[in-house]
């Protein structure tokens, strides 16, 4: 069944190779018995780029999963992108659904909803990016009983809270993609609550400067140390990677967090502070206890570069952390007795993860959603919201681009504030035309551009803020 959907898989050894004792708890157990049984871990997913591509290369080395079929708007693409991480050409060869389940296969299409209604699917995975078409892949999953593994986290940002919830009323699990940051922080912030620590900030890493909110995709390569042609050889984006520099990405990310973890953005959003690793106890608490935060139970993101372009010291640009605080004068002690970093007081503590892998680790939201029927962190409500914020003056009749492009970033900002203000999600700032003047670094508003009520993105977002935003 699975052989050469899974190529690399070779018999190994028990001592390579443990027993899969139904007793156990541990995914890759669990996934060898199903594996045992003939009966693997079927995934779909649809956008073959970097992320799903990262997921690829690990799924052919388990034979607890079978890539029943990816779906992309490009088969040449997706054909490219799997030879690169070394599929060969029999292993995507079905020509259809029921032969890649018959086969242990894998089908390729560009038409994702048949790959959502294909038999015997029981995970999808979205890792378009696109927040319009990751709701309706999400609600058409909902609809055919498919656990729900959302990579797009633009489109759990703009409506998470709603596509989980009935995710949860049709028995099903909709989830953040575990090796992207906001899964593994949440994996963090449940760790320190599940011991009884309060968590006081929860984040990541990033590198930024302030000046980087008004880069364009024009100037995007050098801040990289790329050249354009260097990028262009490479398969680049640079309106993608643009949103990574210009401050968007680390609010969707920290919006993502802010609703799953019920932790509020400051007012002011981010600050980006430098930081290194030794120093995220000191400032990562509030300020009446000597650090940078409004209040507890928040989220920052730390910057690499001091204000001065500097390296900081044992930066975290890759990594994941949460602070909390000590319940008692005991536990502060054991903070100290077993060496964790602390502020001056001793009272607030840290723990963090250096690196992510994202897509190499995206299997183990796959084995949990459809072995334990838990997600890898999930939107439970709406705390936090990235808005969209303008680039340089806008006037009427321009059009917005999105995510990483000219005319807009992403700023986080308090779920009931931009709700307060009428704010523009990021997540819906596409191809809408200005209708007013906006001016540079202000948040744009429903009121500030032309757009369809009737529109299924717009209209599934709005039933959203109704719902979560009382």
């Amino acid at each position: 069944m699975i052989g050469r959907a899974c190529p690399h898989i070779e018999k190994q050894s028990n001592d390579k190779n443990p027993p899969s004792g139904s007793s156990s708890i541990n995914l890759d157990a669990k996934l060898r018995k199903r594996a045992d049984d003939g009966n693997p871990v079927r995934v779909g997913i649809i956008g073959a780029g970097k992320f799903g591509s990262m997921f690829l290369s690990q799924a052919g080395h388990h034979p607890g999963y079978h890539v029943l079929g990816i779906a992309d708007l490009s088969i040449d693409r997706t054909k490219a992108s799997l030879r690169r991480v070394g599929w060969t050409d029999d292993q995507f060869a079905a020509k259809d659904a029921a032969s890649a389940y018959r086969e242990g296969t894998t089908w390729l299409t560009q038409d994702a909803d048949a790959l959502i209604a294909a038999d015997g699917l029981e995970v999808i995975i979205d890792a378009t990016g696109s927040p319009a078409a990751g709701i309706r892949f999400a609600l058409k999953a909902i609809e055919h009983g498919r656990h729900i593994i959302m990579v797009n986290v633009e489109a759990d940002v703009l409506a998470g809270p709603l596509l989980a919830k009935r995710a949860e009323a049709a028995g099903l699990v909709y989830s953040m993609a575990y090796g992207d940051q906001p899964a593994l922080i949440s994996e963090m912030v449940d760790w320190a609550r599940a011991i009884g620590l309060p968590v006081t900030c929860a984040g990541k890493g990033t590198k930024y400067l302030p000046i980087y909110h008004h880069v364009t995709p024009d100037d995007v390569w050098h801040h990289y140390g790329l050249t354009p042609e260097q990028a262009q050889a490479g398969g680049m984006n640079p309106q993608i990677f643009n949103s990574f520099l210009d401050g968007t990405k680390s609010a969707i990310e920290m919006a993502a967090v802010s609703n799953a973890c019920d932790l509020v953005p400051q007012d002011c959003g981010l600050q980006f502070p430098a930081c290194g690793v030794d120093d995220l106890p000191r400032l990562l608490c509030p300020r009446d206890s000597g650090g940078i935060l409004e209040r507890k139970g928040t989220v920052e993101v730390v910057s690499s570069l001091e204000r001065d372009t500097r390296p900081v010291f044992r930066d975290l640009r890759w990594g994941v952390y949460v602070t909390f605080e000590a319940p008692s004068d005991y536990v502060a002690r054991c903070f100290k007795e077993y060496g964790l970093l602390t502020d001056p007081s001793g009272q607030y503590s840290t723990m963090f993860k250096p690196y992510h892998l994202i897509g190499l680790e995206l299997g183990i939201s796959v084995a949990s959603a459809a072995l334990r029927g838990e997600a890898t962190g999930t939107s439970r409500a709406w705390s936090g919201d990235a808005v969209a914020t303008a680039k340089r003056d806008l006037k009427p009749g321009e059009m917005l681009d999105g995510e990483g492009g000219y005319t807009v970033y992403g700023k986080l900002m308090p779920a009931h504030s931009s709700k307060a203000r009428n704010a523009l999600p990021i997540g819906l700032a596409h191809h809408l035309k200005i209708k007013r003047p906006v001016g540079v670094d202000q948040t744009l508003t429903w009121d500030d551009v032309e757009f369809d009520a009737k529109d299924p993105a717009i209209a599934f977002r709005k039933e959203m803020e109704e719902t979560f935003g009382k």
